[in-house]
């Protein structure tokens, strides 16, 4: 059964370590998608309220914080995971409201990665070091990494509270300041974890949440003077037109875009583990995934049967009331994905492909945004359901011929974010790997994600990294300072 519903309070900005107002006073609703009920009231940050946490950030940087030892930076990020583990319960519950995700994701899967996020990145505080180069005998000569400065962070709503962590811990730990802009759809656990994070002790300034639109709040961030870098993840569209926008002050940028992510399955794979995985590959978080492997190519000589163990695997997926733990595929985000979600399926049938299992819309207690998982075969990669990103539970399943088969149709398309490869050939798999243009292969595996691995895109799929040390290039600036000895 699920949980009585205690009210959630108003969510409001946090602006300089307080909970405050808009300028405006402007406020909109953020709705249950599940139960297409409202949740609470949210203050909408406007181009004033930008100013202000972006000037709030930037006095952060010669503040408390920039005073602040390495060590004990760690120490307080390591207290803001150890805080998000203990309020686990309350941010999944309004993971679960904002979003429509199964509380069994929010619950054991995102916070896990929320709070490793700040406890791994918390360790790189006091790992961030210089070089020294011998230039020249008479001269001292060496690096110092810095932060960049005031960075601003935008995130989508599939994954809002990972996104966080995904965003804040490295730039914090690198000593920079940060204004994060949620979702309009999904911004109460940005919110929440931003004030945990002043419980923690992070000082005021220094992590600044401003809710609001994108094409007011998230584009005031984007042109403001104030801010030196922009970390974005969303579709490629708007990547595109920051990138344009960032122009204008010369921002450095981190784009993690859209996805249409190949999983391949050669017929000498493990047919058993790889129908879960292709499973979980595009049916978790309800197909809202960036890295979601919506084109599932197989091997022609088991095509047919794999087909038909993929769809009674789909059909036993049936759409849930979300805060009920056992749900395993909750509601998509919102009416209007779920309206695009369709209408890519509808698409997909008239262009040819056949529905073997789903395709429709199914009401929870006649409400809600929930699509039936949905397996479309006989698809030929140069469909729209096969090249656009659709963003829902909906896979497309093409057929292939061999390596070179499945390469060049897994690389056929705008984007390169994931891949997935299944096969007990270990020479296979890494050869396959090799040639995939994508950022991150799984090799007998599918959806693992660690702090401590890069994560990022290559084409239309962005650039930068986010995750592992790599991420931190990213968030810091490289000084060359020269001492005359002589």
């Amino acid at each position: 059964m699920a949980e009585t519903l205690a009210p959630v309070k108003p969510g409001r900005l946090i602006i300089d370590g307080k909970a405050v107002d808009a300028a405006s006073g402007a406020t909109f609703t953020t709705v249950n998608p599940a139960t297409e009920e409202p949740i609470t009231t949210v203050a909408e940050a406007g181009p004033e309220d930008v100013d202000r946490a972006v000037k709030a950030a930037n006095a952060a940087l010669s503040g408390a914080w920039a005073k602040m030892k390495p060590i004990d930076r760690s120490r307080v990020l390591w207290k803001l995971g150890d805080l998000v583990l203990e309020h686990a319960d309350e941010l999944a519950r309004l993971e679960t409201l904002d979003n429509g995700k199964p509380i069994f994701e929010s619950r054991h899967v995102d916070i896990d990665m929320v709070a490793r996020c700040f406890h791994y990145f918390s360790g790189w505080a006091t790992k961030l070091s210089g070089d020294t180069t011998p230039v020249n005998p008479a001269l001292f000569t060496y690096t110092l990494r810095e932060p960049v400065g005031v960075v601003g962070a935008i995130i989508p709503w599939n994954f809002p509270m990972i996104m966080v962590g995904w965003k804040a811990a490295p730039a914090l730990a690198a000593g920079n300041t940060m204004v994060l802009k949620p979702a309009e759809l999904t911004p109460l656990t940005a919110i929440r974890i931003a004030e945990l994070a002043l419980e923690a002790g992070v000082p005021p300034g220094v992590f600044n949440v401003l809710p609001g639109k994108g094409r007011i709040a998230g584009e005031a961030l984007v042109k403001h003077p104030g801010v030196a870098k922009l970390s974005f993840t969303g579709s490629t569209e708007i990547g595109q037109h920051l990138m344009r926008t960032a122009a204008d002050t010369l921002k450095k940028l981190t784009l993690e875009l859209g996805g249409k992510s190949p999983n391949i399955v050669f017929a000498d794979a493990d047919l058993d583990a790889a129908l879960k995985g292709a499973t979980l590959g595009i049916f978790y978080g309800k197909g809202e995934v960036c890295g979601a492997g919506s084109r599932l190519f197989v091997e022609k000589s088991i095509y047919d049967d794999f087909i038909v163990k993929l769809a009674e695997r789909a059909k036993k997926l049936v759409p849930a009331d979300p805060l009920d733990p056992k749900t395993r595929l909750g509601s998509l985000v919102s009416k209007a994905q779920m309206d695009k979600v369709l209408g890519y399926v509808e698409s997909g049938v008239k262009e040819g492909a056949q529905l073997v299992a789903g395709g429709q819309r199914q009401p929870v207690n006649g409400k809600g945004a929930f699509v039936q998982a949905t397996v479309l075969a006989g698809v030929n990669n140069r469909m729209r359901v096969a090249q656009e990103e659709i963003f829902g539970p909906v896979l497309s399943v093409i057929p292939f011929d061999g390596v070179d088969d499945a390469v060049t149709q897994a690389n056929d398309v705008p984007y390169g974010l994931a891949a997935g490869v299944w096969t007990r050939d270990v020479r296979k798999a890494h050869t396959v790997a090799r040639r995939l243009a994508a950022g991150t292969v799984w090799v007998n595996m599918y959806n693992f994600y660690d702090p401590g691995m890069p994560f990022g895109g290559v084409k239309g799929s962005g650039f930068g990294r986010d995750l592992g040390e790599a991420c931190l290039q990213e968030y810091t600036q490289v000084k060359s300072v020269w001492m005359n000895l002589e």
